[in-house]
Protein backbone atom coordinates (compact mmCIF):
# COMPACT_ATOMS: atom_id res chain seq x y z
CA UNK A 1 0.00 0.00 0.00
CA UNK A 2 1.19 3.50 -0.81
CA UNK A 3 -0.05 6.87 0.42
CA UNK A 4 -0.49 10.21 -1.27
CA UNK A 5 -0.20 13.46 0.68
CA UNK A 6 -3.49 15.42 0.61
CA UNK A 7 -2.85 18.28 2.98
CA UNK A 8 -1.57 19.56 6.27
CA UNK A 9 -3.13 21.79 8.89
CA UNK A 10 -1.95 25.26 7.82
CA UNK A 11 -2.03 26.53 11.41
CA UNK A 12 0.25 23.85 12.82
CA UNK A 13 3.97 23.64 13.41
CA UNK A 14 6.14 22.55 10.45
CA UNK A 15 7.36 19.35 12.11
CA UNK A 16 4.73 16.82 13.15
CA UNK A 17 1.47 18.52 12.32
CA UNK A 18 -1.97 17.02 11.63
CA UNK A 19 -1.80 15.66 8.10
CA UNK A 20 -4.13 13.74 5.80
CA UNK A 21 -3.06 11.07 3.29
CA UNK A 22 -5.07 8.96 0.83
CA UNK A 23 -4.14 5.33 0.27
CA UNK A 24 -4.07 3.51 -3.05
CA UNK A 25 -6.07 0.52 -1.83
CA UNK A 26 -8.26 -0.91 -4.57
CA UNK A 27 -10.79 -2.72 -2.37
CA UNK A 28 -11.99 0.45 -0.57
CA UNK A 29 -11.11 4.11 -0.09
CA UNK A 30 -9.04 4.70 3.04
CA UNK A 31 -7.11 7.57 4.55
CA UNK A 32 -4.22 7.86 6.95
CA UNK A 33 -4.54 10.61 9.54
CA UNK A 34 -1.52 11.89 11.40
CA UNK A 35 -2.79 13.83 14.38
CA UNK A 36 -2.43 14.60 18.02
CA UNK A 37 -2.67 11.48 20.15
CA UNK A 38 -5.56 11.90 22.55
CA UNK A 39 -4.14 11.62 26.06
CA UNK A 40 -7.00 13.30 27.94
CA UNK A 41 -8.28 10.60 30.32
CA UNK A 42 -11.85 11.92 30.33
CA UNK A 43 -12.04 11.92 26.53
CA UNK A 44 -10.58 8.40 26.34
CA UNK A 45 -13.13 7.21 28.91
CA UNK A 46 -15.99 8.77 26.94
CA UNK A 47 -14.78 7.16 23.70
CA UNK A 48 -14.52 3.79 25.39
CA UNK A 49 -12.11 0.92 24.97
CA UNK A 50 -9.80 1.19 21.98
CA UNK A 51 -8.15 -2.02 20.78
CA UNK A 52 -4.38 -2.25 21.34
CA UNK A 53 -3.70 -2.11 17.58
CA UNK A 54 -5.71 1.12 17.17
CA UNK A 55 -5.68 4.60 18.64
CA UNK A 56 -7.70 7.79 18.48
CA UNK A 57 -6.18 10.99 17.14
CA UNK A 58 -7.45 14.55 17.20
CA UNK A 59 -7.31 16.50 13.94
CA UNK A 60 -8.34 20.08 13.21
CA UNK A 61 -11.44 20.83 11.16
CA UNK A 62 -9.28 22.13 8.29
CA UNK A 63 -7.86 18.63 7.76
CA UNK A 64 -11.38 17.15 7.54
CA UNK A 65 -12.33 19.88 5.08
CA UNK A 66 -9.42 18.75 2.88
CA UNK A 67 -11.10 15.34 2.69
CA UNK A 68 -14.49 16.91 2.00
CA UNK A 69 -13.08 18.98 -0.88
CA UNK A 70 -11.41 15.88 -2.38
CA UNK A 71 -14.61 13.84 -2.00
CA UNK A 72 -16.69 16.59 -3.62
CA UNK A 73 -14.26 16.75 -6.57
CA UNK A 74 -14.39 12.96 -7.00
CA UNK A 75 -18.20 12.76 -7.11
CA UNK A 76 -18.48 15.86 -9.31
CA UNK A 77 -16.51 14.25 -12.15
Amino acid sequence: MHVRFLGKDPASEPEGSPTLFATDRTDRATYIVQGWKVRDAQVRQEVGEVPEHEDIVEVPEEVILMWARRYHQAVSH
